[in-house]
């Protein structure tokens, strides 16, 4: 039953709490079109993207998987964009980052940059990301600005929430910038699955009322990447209480987490 309808079962264990359960997933049905209300910034976030062949695609940077998590620099980070379709021609329009070093967010070493698409920004993508077309007029191109990131972001493992999404993006412009995002990369949404696996959502709102995170402007690039670095160290003493504490032990971990196994 759950074959035919592009699902999956399986039983997941626990070692932590002494506990099994299993695991039953099924894509979501098509729905009707939303009402005027319910079509709101709030309760229609982009879709979770699951296309994780993207981090195969270099061999993976082993060279810190021994070193703690509290022992290492990351550059957590958002994208806001035209649009949910990275291959039909979408383009970002603000980069958000902040870094995260040693378990603590440095507020003064954030990135903030808005980016002209050179195309329209959708109307009806306004109300998710508050940007408008006389926003981005003037603000630099891509191709100016990714080198700019990539500086911002070297020597560091990258982290977002739904990274898949933001990674897309960047890897489509490797061939325009001749720039790779190549480091390691955590998503907060498979660390969350791993953390509280009992829980039934793990968008970024959820998780964050959960851990006690208060979010700003949400889909603000910079805001989403702060609330992601929260959300981020607030997973660490969860993972670890599941004797997962350093860089490799969390990646090998997210690999086997049940979302990692979803293929659209």
């Amino acid at each position: 039953m759950a074959e035919r309808h592009g699902g999956a079962l399986w039983l997941e264990q626990d070692a932590a709490h002494g506990e099994s359960f299993l695991r039953f997933l099924l894509p979501v049905a098509g729905s009707a079109p939303p009402t005027a209300a319910a079509a709101t910034p709030a309760s229609a976030p982009r879709p979770e993207f699951y296309d994780f062949d993207l981090f195969a695609r270099s061999a993976p940077d082993t060279a810190l998987d021994d070193r703690r998590l509290d022992s290492l620099s990351f550059t957590v980070f958002d994208c806001e964009t035209t649009g949910l379709d990275p291959a039909g021609g979408d383009e970002i329009i603000q980069i958000g980052a902040v870094r995260l070093v040693n378990g603590k967010i440095l507020q003064g070493e954030c990135f903030d940059q808005l980016i002209d698409p050179r195309r329209p920004i959708p109307e009806s993508s306004i109300p998710f990301h508050g940007i408008l077309p006389q926003m981005v007029r003037g603000q630099p191109t891509i191709d100016k600005v990714l080198p700019a990131f990539h500086a911002f972001a070297a020597d560091s493992v990258l982290v977002g929430h739904n990274v898949a999404f933001d990674m897309r993006f960047l890897q489509l412009k490797e061939p325009q910038t001749g720039l790779k995002f190549d480091q390691p990369v955590l998503d907060t949404l498979l660390l969350a699955s791993i953390a509280q696996p009992e829980e039934p959502s793990h968008a970024l709102e959820a998780i964050a009322a959960r851990l006690g995170v208060s979010i700003g402007a949400r889909h603000n690039a910079l805001a989403d990447a702060m609330a992601t670095a929260q959300v981020f160290l607030r997973l660490w003493p969860l993972l670890e209480q599941r004797g997962l504490a350093t860089l490799g032990q969390v990646r090998a971990a997210a690999a086997r987490s049940y979302y990692a196994r979803l293929r659209y």
